[in-house]
């Protein structure tokens, strides 16, 4: 029995040589290059890898080193390799320094022979489950990769539980795996219980009236328990703005003889107002400042009230708006708001007031709409008399419906790599019911984007919009359109482009049409938060078909994805005698 011990220290010593001391400087793998997945999988496991830079003693070194074919043969056995061939050499230099190198070369992977995958009880009727173990992976010849398998085991497990089978159990739930056959066999049975109902609904909070909450909730008692109908409420409540702590729990083991689960619904009420106030500056509108208070809640039927001033040298803005809650349909607002915008700069004087009513609402978790009647009162001038020198001002006064829908089917909203966004309006008027003009205005944005590798994102962006009515002189600046700036055609300032005055004033009217697009390739080094961007925008604001002039601006930015959205710093030039030779960008958010 004491020749065993003897043995395995001869043929330790005859892999490596027995030292004094040495210092591991660095660890190499070899073989793994074309996975990097594995190749970091195996660094992690390597217990060498962690010594880099310190002296050892001959004892634990060889510990190490012997340690080393096991670990990484055991970092491969997740990725379906079990049978590899590993190698590990450790020469030394005069100066006591040791370079390891693991060679690996991981064989034949072990692939799925035999598969079981079920669900036993009335979770075997349910068509979406049944979908996932359609679904499931690895199949029947594909490599045995640990990682795959247990992300369709939980996610059938997850899947159960939130379609209401609380009960579910594994019946069975193995993996035989044979290495000399490269073999694995899946053995994994639920058996899913029955399916709960949804019970009664309870909101803890001792503010808001009874009833006003409860309009929130979607289902009707007694209906299939689904962990979707929970998420949706708790995304309703979040949008209020009411809390600042909502927790929703379905009580299971609270649940009734006929298998209703009660949910909870507890709230914290957030802080009833919020103060906001900052600085800003504008090539046009000069040195500025901002306030802004919101009431969260004013009263316990849950209206908000919000009130913003933004106050600089040429341009003064101030909108009230008060909110009722609307959640009887379409889970929205009644909203009635009221603005005053005054701008003199060196080529307008305007000024307007806006009333507004609308009705918004959610149609879908994609789709948001609102229907609005506007009052508009607005005066504006572009020059003098040049008898008396005084301003000559054209006053208009507009009453008009108005309809916009928004859209976002993006995978992320913060930064989105694939999907589409939408805005459209569609507003008009008739002369003898409140407008002094016949009118019908439409318009419509979009974005797209695409992402391409893991690095990089293709974002294509339009703009387009027409003014149907037959006195063009009497709709104000304020509903004309105008191209150029950040959100238009980078090159071009603010308004920029478009139809003018006369020379030498040269000042821009607004036109009936806008037509503009973009093209924006970005690039994220090694796939991380800052990259850079390249594009080109195009387009024109203009009155009629044969006027339209196509208007280029090119340039680079810099990006960077912050944890609260895109930071983004363009520099572009116009390709069209623009006023400046670049104009600079600074913008946030996700651009949708």
């Amino acid at each position: 029995m004491r020749r065993l011990p003897l043995l395995a220290l001869l043929l330790a010593s005859a892999t490596f040589p027995a030292w004094a001391r040495g210092t591991i400087q660095r660890v190499e793998i070899r073989g793994l290059e074309h996975d990097e997945a594995m190749e970091n999988n195996v660094r992690l496991a390597l217990g060498v890898n962690s010594e880099i830079g310190k002296t050892q003693g001959e004892s634990r070194l060889e510990f190490l080193l012997l340690n080393a074919e096991r670990e990484a043969r055991q970092a491969l056995e997740p990725f379906g390799y079990y049978s590899p061939k590993i190698t590990v050499d450790a020469p030394r230099d005069a100066d006591d320094n040791i370079a390891v190198t693991v060679n690996v070369t991981p064989g034949e992977p072990v692939r799925v022979r035999e598969s079981r995958v079920e669900i036993l009880g009335p979770g075997g009727e349910d068509q979406y489950l049944a979908r996932d173990l359609a679904g499931f992976r690895p199949t029947v010849g594909e490599a045995f990769d640990h990682a795959t398998y247990d992300a369709s085991r939980d996610g059938i497990s997850r899947r159960l539980a939130e379609r209401g089978y609380f009960d579910a159990d594994f019946m069975s739930r193995e993996v035989r795996v044979t290495r000399a056959d490269h073999a694995a066999d899946i053995d994994l049975v639920w058996d899913s219980g029955y399916r709960f109902d949804m019970g009664p609904t309870v909101f803890h909070q001792d503010y808001f009236l009874p009833g006003l909450l409860e309009r929130l909730v979607t289902w009707e008692e007694g209906s299939y328990f689904h962990q979707g109908k929970l998420d949706r409420l708790r995304q309703s409540l979040v949008k209020l703005d009411y809390f600042s702590a909502i927790d929703i729990q379905p009580l299971t083991d609270q649940a009734s003889d006929d298998l209703r689960v009660p949910i909870d619904v507890n709230l914290v009420l957030a802080k009833r107002t919020v103060y906001t106030a900052g600085l800003s500056y504008g090539s046009e509108s000069g040195a500025g400042v901002r306030f802004g208070m919101e009431r969260r809640y004013v009263n316990e039927r849950g209206h908000k009230l919000a009130t913003d001033l933004d106050w600089a040298q040429n341009r003064k803005n101030l909108l009230v708006q008060y909110r009722i809650p609307a959640f009887a349909w379409l889970d929205g607002w009644y909203t009635g708001a009221f603005s005053a915008y005054d701008e003199q700069t060196d080529y307008i004087d305007l000024r307007n007031v806006r009333l507004l009513a609308s009705r918004s609402g959610e149609i879908n978790e994609r789709w948001i709409a609102a229907a609005s009647l506007i009052a508009l009162r607005e005066r504006w001038s572009y020059d003098m008399d040049a008898a008396t020198g005084q301003r000559l001002y054209t006053y208009s006064t507009l009453l008009s419906p108005e309809v916009t829908g928004t859209y976002t089917g993006v995978d992320t909203r913060l930064f989105p790599r694939h999907g589409l966004s939408l805005s459209l309006a569609m507003r008009g008027g008739a002369e003898g019911l409140g407008s002094d003009t016949n009118f019908v205005q439409g318009w419509a944005s979009g974005s797209w984007f695409q992402g391409v590798g893991a690095a990089d994102r293709l974002i294509l962006r339009g703009e387009a919009g027409a003014t149907w009515t037959s006195d063009l002189v009497a709709m104000p600046p304020s509903l004309r359109f105008f191209a150029g700036g950040d959100r238009s055609i980078r090159g071009y300032a603010w308004r920029e482009v478009g139809p003018r005055t006369p020379p030498p004033d040269n000042f821009a009217l607004g036109g009936r049409y806008v037509l503009t697009g973009s093209v924006e390739y970005e690039h994220y080094f090694k796939a991380g938060p800052w990259g850079m961007a390249a594009f080109v925008d195009g387009g024109d604001a203009f009155d009629s078909p044969d006027e339209y002039k196509l208007h280029l601006g090119v340039g680079v930015g810099a990006r960077w994805r912050s944890p609260i959205g895109g930071v983004r710093i363009d520099i572009a030039h116009g390709l069209d005698d623009p006023d400046s030779s670049f104009q600079i960008y600074l913008s946030l958010g996700a651009n949708l």
